[in-house]
């Protein structure tokens, strides 16, 4: 019985599901090992790590990899990992890694033995090459930007045969021991500096504007073979199924790196963490079954997103920001102070490329290189072109920058066709640069800014895209199928800026928009903010999260301030800004009017965002690709962004409460979340026991007064019904005459195991949805 937890073994090849797994110092492998049994309850085929090579010390990620020829012993190193595989196995469970090719932490020289070896030894260091460093435009030393100011070199100290700064530790070289600390120092191959000067003057890649992450030249097979020795032996081995490539837009060769290693693993399912634009897809010929799914997040969310409340919300959007906001100028602003601020070594090191070739240089002023670099870097469309591929995305956006600055036009007619040179440096360079601009250009900068609707602010989407059609949806679904059916699919992740649950449920104020903007502006009217954009950021994500404790409130509006970077910064908070974002936190909770409203509010859309929960999680599920689940997603998870998404799981309640579901009966749509627990172990088993259910897809039509209020398709014998619009829905006076054309016959439904028939009118949704908003109907 598809509803029962059965356990089918099913390692190699694609993978069914994952469930993502973030091991940690407090989440340890032993206790990875521990939800073993519960994963494979809950019906998926393969656990989903987080790093798990050495990392720095304290690291919560994993993503600061200090040594690839360990597992990280804070996380339960090698026996750990030993003992967490042979859980997986005893329950017929694979491993997807989660791998980090692009960069090596080095926040600490001492416990990175790479790093720490070419500290003391400069080029001559035998990793010197592993690094992607500029030495000439260091004058031979490698810059470390970690003084408080550049008086603090005074503060240098001789110890142990080390050189100190407070608790920062770096080698000496050999034979430059003597003398006072700054003449030790002055003798290194590296040169401390102050932090400031990062970014202008680093000469090392770093991971976005990361200074304690130093890219890696994986493109070199000797760097390959050392930084992928033990995952590739434990691929091998049959310990590691699957692997997961984190950032390949760093790399300098996406394409040949994948193609290495596809066949130094045997071909095995890998994805990728490009985040692709919306229209854009991957190269066809990189060696990946696909993405990690942000794609897929935002084809689920525009569908259950109104278009009708965009008038609204752009109206009050406006009101607030005292103008109309073109969306298209502010990304493009964010980019370039990006270009002109923390990425600014990386711009000038393109320059320095571009400069060596001559004829650029020949020709162009300097200062207009540079200018023509940043424009070219923030008007890009998409993260990065892999050329040839995506040379169009070059030639549009030369093209679009030639009309828009014709002051630029003799310095972008010579870089383009250098930047358009596959292979060379000068074109390798940019776009390794112009994904980190995007990055944090919008990602970072602008989904903070621009609080319109920020339930379309994700990694992946499109804000100023308002929704989509049914229609559009299977479109996306269509070609899914065809070019990338085994990419994966995802709602939540550790870097989404907000949880499914909370995108659901603010998914409702395009359907409410003027309850929203009479509630929005009272509470500014009682507590106003200087930064009324912000505000209204803040608004929306607490709304969208409430029930929250008054600690991640203001662990949350303080992040969102910095990274919007309007009012206040990370480099230079406002403090007297600062204490009125927190007092407007305070008020939420102390005072009594405005805690009843926002309660009052939150009652209204609960209902309605559950019912979008539950739709989005079962289009997810299957739709067509390999489905993840976040830890701790498979119930009600009002998080939001990092570190909020990373708080400890209760895998014994979520254990307990499926047991309790497999002795049958159908849960309401209540606080517990064991609803959403039902809608997932139930289509996760039928993925998992019945692949053929799910080979194909087949838009359903659905007739009647409520027919746009249904999302539906049939994948080759299981078929999903989706509630979208609920609030218009409810309007409407329910489903009414409305039906869905599904051939004639007996069905089951595997969430509820209620029976239905279907002739010539097709099946009744009134009944069918009666319980659930959602239904997953096969064959009887």
């Amino acid at each position: 019985m598809t509803g029962s937890p059965q356990r089918a073994p099913r390692r190699r090849g694609v993978p069914a599901a994952t469930y993502r797994l973030q091991v940690s110092p407090d989440f340890t492998l032993d206790d990875a090992a521990a939800v073993a049994g519960y994963l494979a309850d809950l019906g998926v085929t393969h656990a989903y790590a987080s790093p798990l090579l050495r990392s720095a010390e304290g690291s919560t990620h994993g993503y600061d990899t200090v040594d690839h020829a360990h597992i990280d012993e804070a996380r339960g190193g090698r026996e750990g990992f030993d003992r967490f595989v042979a859980a997986l196995h005893e329950h017929g469970l694979g491993l997807v890694l989660d791998i980090v090719p692009n960069h090596m932490g080095v926040a600490d020289p001492a416990a990175a033995p790479w790093w720490w070896d070419v500290l003391q030894h400069g080029r001559d260091s035998a990793h010197a090459a592993a690094f992607d460093i500029d030495w000439d435009a260091g004058g031979g030393k490698l810059r470390i930007p970690v003084l408080g100011s550049a008086d603090d070199v005074e503060k240098l100290e001789v110890v142990d045969g080390e050189l100190r700064y407070y608790d920062n530790r770096f080698p000496i070289a050999p034979g430059t021991e003597t003398g006072t600390p700054q003449e030790v120092h002055d003798r290194q191959h590296y040169e401390l500096v102050d932090w400031r000067r990062a970014d202008d003057e680093l000469n090392y890649r770093r991971f976005f504007a990361i200074n304690t992450l130093a890219g890696l030249r994986v493109e070199d097979p000797e760097v390959f073979d050392a930084t992928h020795a033990l995952v590739l032996q434990l691929v091998r081995d049959g310990q590691v199924d699957a692997l997961r490539i984190d950032h390949p837009d760093g790399l300098a060769d996406p394409k040949g790196y994948l193609d290495r290693l596809a066949e130094a693993s045997g071909g095995r399912w890998t994805v990728v963490e490009k985040i692709l634009e919306p229209g854009e897809e991957l190269p066809e010929e990189w060696a990946t079954a696909g993405t990690t799914g942000y794609d897929a997040l935002s084809e689920v969310d525009e569908v259950l997103v109104d278009p009708a409340g965009e008038a609204a919300l752009t109206a009050l959007d406006t009101e607030l920001a005292g103008r109309q906001v073109d969306y298209a100028r502010l990304v493009h602003d964010c980019k370039r102070e990006v270009t002109d601020g923390m990425l600014g070594s990386e711009v000038a090191r393109l320059q320095r490329v571009v400069g060596e070739l001559g004829r650029v240089g020949a020709a162009v002023d300097a200062e207009q290189v540079r200018e023509a670099l940043a424009e070219l870097l923030a008007s890009f469309p998409v993260y990065r072109s892999y050329l040839p591929d995506g040379r169009e995305h070059l030639d549009r956006t030369v093209a679009a920058v030639r009309d828009r600055r014709p002051d630029l036009v003799a310095a972008v007619d010579a870089l383009h066709p250098v930047l358009g040179q596959a292979g060379t440096e000068a074109a390798t360079r940019f776009e390794q640069t112009s994904g980190p601009v995007m990055a944090k250009g919008v990602e970072d900068s602008a989904y903070y800014r621009w609080a319109r609707f920020v339930a379309l602010n994700e990694v992946g989407g499109d804000p100023a895209r308002f929704g989509s059609t049914v229609a559009e949806f299977h479109e996306s679904q269509r070609r899914r199928q065809e070019i990338k059916p085994a990419s994966m699919t995802t709602l939540s992740t550790h870097d989404t800026k907000r949880s499914e649950d909370v995108r659901a449920r603010l998914a409702v104020l395009a359907e409410v928009p003027t309850e929203w903007a009479d509630l929005v502006r009272w509470l500014l009217s009682r507590h106003p903010l200087a930064d009324r954009s912000l505000a209204h950021l803040v608004w929306q994500n607490l709304v969208g999260a409430w029930p929250l404790s008054r600690d991640r409130a203001h662990g949350y509006v303080e992040k969102a301030a910095r990274e919007a970077g309007t009012s206040t910064t990370w480099t230079n908070p406002v403090q007297e800004f600062e204490e009125q974002l927190h007092a407007l936190v305070d008020a939420a909770y102390d005072d009594e009017a405005t805690a009843a409203r926002i309660h009052k509010f939150v009652e209204r859309i609960a209902g309605p965002g559950r019912s979008n929960s539950l739709s989005q999680k079962l289009l997810q599920l299957t739709m067509p690709g390999v489905p993840d689940v976040y830890q701790g997603t498979e119930l009600w998870d009002l998080s939001l962004v990092d570190p909020d998404n990373r708080r400890p799981v209760d895998y014994d309640g979520r254990r307990q409460l499926l047991a309790s579901l497999d002795e049958g009966g159908t849960p309401g749509v209540d606080d517990t979340g064991a609803a959403k627990l039902l809608v997932v172990s139930r289509t996760l088993r039928a993925r998992r026991d019945h692949p053929e259910w799910f080979a194909g897809y087949e838009p359903v039509e659905a007739t009647g007064s409520a027919a746009e209020h249904v999302v539906a398709f049939d994948r080759g014998g299981a078929v999903t019904v989706a509630t979208r619009l609920p609030v218009g829905l409810a309007e409407l006076g329910g489903w009414g005459d409305t039906g869905l054309r599904v051939p004639t016959g007996a069905w089951r439904d595997l969430l509820t195991g209620s029976r239905v028939v279907s002739d010539a009118a097709g099946v009744p949704l009134a009944g069918l949805l009666g319980r659930l908003p959602v239904a997953l109907l096969v064959r009887d």
